[in-house]
């Protein structure tokens, strides 16, 4: 099962899989992870070692960031009204 914690400090949210994606899997792994009636996926980016899904939740912007050598996936807030929201978010995708 996925962990899924906000970090408050760092105003994140930290995503745990019992198994991460591999690279090429990951556009497909954010979409299932993020499938929700709620969260609308915007654009995904990938690059050698670190991917991103741009996605809406509440009206408000988030990135999904996946880090290939650290293994990190973690989401962020696009703006102040988008980092208010992470709590939420965090219990909305656990």
């Amino acid at each position: 099962m996925t962990q899924i914690e906000y970090d408050h400090i760092h105003k994140c949210i930290v995503v745990t899989p019992v198994e991460p994606p591999h690279d090429d899997d990951f556009e497909l792994w954010s979409t299932l992870f993020l499938h929700s009636a709620d969260v609308t996926i915007n654009e995904y980016s990938g690059g050698a070692d670190r991917h991103q899904v741009r996605f809406t939740y509440n009206q408000q912007s988030f990135n999904l960031n996946y880090e290939h050598y650290s293994q990190s996936i973690w989401i962020n807030g696009e703006g102040v009204d988008a980092d208010h929201l992470l709590a939420a978010l965090a219990y909305y995708l656990s």
